[in-house]
């Protein structure tokens, strides 16, 4: 699961729902309050593995002729990033139900197919982009590329390719836009992850050494992982655009109501 988090999570292509199909295969022996929990806290390892790559860009502080100083395009970067979040901070609370009403393979295809065909449609139709850098990005164009990253919330979306559309339909770049989306992922993922714990704890759960161990490796391999993919993809969108991305989306949801179709009529 570690490996499946690790590649899915910045790939467009929707790591909650290839999580969803893979517990149809691996069966874990754990409570669901630690599954509900360890399905967002794995994303922590995919987290450190943007901020080792990118810290030169993420950290806003530097050091001349032996003084402490502040980059100030790294805190503009850091308050768009912070504009973008705050749509997903409002619909927030409806995590719960979309997992609890949502959370299935029917809904993961469905959601595959949709976002692949909007692949195909926004390459297409799209213009030269206009924004090729990060500090073109405006206040307006994050908090645009906010909005699209709630869709996120429904299972099988991807929270990559919801900001990757949005971003291309603004104008942005390839490259600018997939890595604008992992510098989302910081304080979403962060949050969330934050977020589960809490309720966890709250809840009164308590992890075993088991459910420890099983967490603590996810975390490392989904970092491991991430530092791959995540370099993958910068590569790959220098010349390629995103319809393979856009075909695998849909021959996979195709597969899976194929077999879903199969298993209810046998």
């Amino acid at each position: 699961m570690g490996i499946v988090e690790g590649i899915t999570e910045w790939l467009p292509i929707s790591s909650t729902g290839h999580m969803i199909l893979l517990e149809q295969i691996i069966k874990f022996n754990a409570s669901e309050e630690f599954m509900s929990m360890f399905r967002v806290v794995i994303q922590l390892g995919a987290i450190m593995a943007v901020v080792v790559l990118f810290w030169g860009k993420l950290w806003p502080f530097g050091m001349k002729q032996g003084r402490v100083i502040s980059k100030p395009s790294v805190w503009s970067l850091w308050f768009k990033v912070v504009a973008a979040t705050i749509p997903v901070l409002i619909i927030s609370p409806l995590d719960d139900w979309m997992e609890a009403h949502f959370y299935n393979y029917i809904t993961v295809a469905a959601m595959l197919i949709l976002y692949g065909a909007l692949f195909f449609v926004v390459e297409n139709r799209r213009a030269a982009p206009h924004v090729s850098r990060l500090e073109q990005i405006t206040y307006r164009d994050a908090i645009i590329i906010g909005l699209w990253q709630c869709l996120a919330i429904i299972p099988g979306t991807s929270r990559s390719g919801a900001t990757i559309v949005g971003g291309l339909l603004l104008g942005l770049s390839r490259a600018c836009v997939a890595e604008f989306t992992f510098y989302l992922a910081i304080p979403v993922m962060a949050g969330a992850s934050l977020l589960k714990v809490v309720k966890f704890v709250v809840g009164g759960s308590v992890m075993t050494g088991t459910e420890v161990a099983v967490l603590a490796v996810g975390c490392v391999v989904a970092f491991g992982m991430s530092l791959a993919a995540i370099r993958f993809l910068m590569d790959y969108v220098k010349r390629h655009d995103f319809k393979f991305f856009g075909a695998y989306r849909i021959v996979l949801g195709i597969i899976v109501l194929a077999v879903a179709a199969a298993t209810a009529i046998f």
